[in-house]
């Protein structure tokens, strides 16, 4: 249960980047994705094998747009900023 101080939304959309990139890959155990909050923001740092990598960015980066889209809009909805980082 997400509480009422803000942070439980940066678990919340943690959770949806992991699942969006667990469909994505072959290696899905091998996906991790961390957070770094802020007050009003949250950096969302995901990993991925390195074999993964093309399937998480996409041609020209579509796919990876499409999830920062995604987690952006999850975010704003509750007045907050999110980044999205794709590491290998």
């Amino acid at each position: 249960m997400a509480s009422d101080d803000g942070k439980g939304r940066g678990t919340e959309m943690k959770e949806l980047l992991e699942y969006l990139a667990k469909a994505l890959v072959d290696n899905p155990e091998r996906v991790e994705v961390t957070s770094v909050e802020g007050e009003r923001s949250v950096i969302l740092q995901l990993r991925v094998d390195p074999s993964d990598l093309g399937k998480v960015i996409g041609k020209n980066g579509r796919i990876a747009q499409a999830m920062r889209t995604l987690i952006k809009a999850s975010a704003t909805k509750e007045g907050r900023n999110a980044i999205v980082e794709i590491i290998d």
